[in-house]
């Protein structure tokens, strides 16, 4: 019933789900019964539903620990599944027990001020994500703490379990977050409870998450958290492209611009939408009550 990379890429995701989680494996067989397998050292590719790329952290041993060398796989697996054209969404996760658990302390903790700084150490990790034009969902499990927080925050959708543990605890390093976070965790919380979080080392908890606008929905376990980022992915993939990739950038701007100016900026794009053939086929859909065959054009 299921081809041997299928399988493979089903047992190497058994030590991500932890022993209490059998009962997981069995629907992720389903999940995964369409699945492409691509061959990373740090991550796992998988296309769970037609149009979806789902992208798994899979360092168990270090609970995700990221590095170097994961970023540059999960650039490079971001970029193919961006420039895919049957790619609508992508979903970034990791295992049950951490999403994250922060950065790989050994690469960096001997580095010096001139080594990181002519090296422009970390830059790596939060400069392609940005300028990813495919929505990005992050189901976050488990341990989002240090870089793993940033990664997620760095996600166009958020969504968590209501056990999963997030924190920029970098203050306890004698560092300071170097990845976005002190910028996009106060832009989703505020200044003074991102202040306090990020001065203290404090963490905070999936429900608080959700309860902060932190995360756009939380779930009850891990599965139903990977699974409902899997559907709202499928639901994305099954819109117009042109029109979810303008959707994207203008909702991205009004975190840049003025008021005013973002006003502008959205008319502009929502005009311009009418040069696509998707604006002509989702209209004339409605008006004939018919269901749109999008062209992504």
């Amino acid at each position: 019933m299921y081809n041997s990379s299928i399988m493979a890429s089903i047992r190497a995701l058994r030590p991500l789900l932890g022993p209490t989680r059998i009962a997981f494996v069995p629907r992720l067989r389903q999940c995964f019964s369409s699945a492409s397998t691509s061959s990373y050292d740090n991550i796992l590719v998988t296309a769970p539903k037609p149009g979806v790329g789902l992208i798994t952290l899979n360092r168990p041993r270090a609970l995700n620990a990221l590095s170097t060398a994961l970023f540059r796989e999960l650039n490079d697996a971001l970029r193919q599944l961006d420039d895919d054209k049957s790619t609508g969404a992508i979903v970034l996760t990791g295992s049950e027990k951490a999403f994250a658990a922060g950065a790989d302390i050994k690469e960096m903790k001997d580095l010096t001020f001139s080594e990181a700084f002519n090296t422009n150490f970390i830059t790596s990790w939060s400069s392609t994500i940005p300028g990813v034009r495919t929505p990005l969902i992050a189901a976050v499990n488990g341990h989002a703490l240090g870089g793993g927080c940033e990664l997620a925050l760095m996600a166009d959708i958020l969504y968590c379990s209501s056990t999963a543990t997030f924190g920029q605890p970098e203050i306890k390093l004698g560092i300071i977050p170097g990845a976005g976070g002190s910028q996009r965790l106060t832009g989703a919380i505020g200044k003074s409870r991102a202040m306090e979080l990020i001065l203290t080392g404090k963490n905070f908890s999936g429900v608080e998450a959700g309860q902060w606008g932190v995360a756009a929905r939380v779930f009850d376990t891990a599965e139903a958290c990977v699974q409902g980022a899997i559907d709202t992915a499928s639901k994305i993939a099954g819109m117009s492209g042109v029109a979810v990739k303008a959707a994207k950038e203008v909702v991205n701007k009004s975190q840049d611009l003025p008021l005013r100016d973002g006003l502008e900026y959205e008319r502009k794009v929502f005009h311009s939408l009418f040069g696509s053939k998707d604006q002509k086929i989702g209209m004339t859909a409605f008006a004939e009550k018919k269901k749109p065959e999008w062209s992504h054009e």
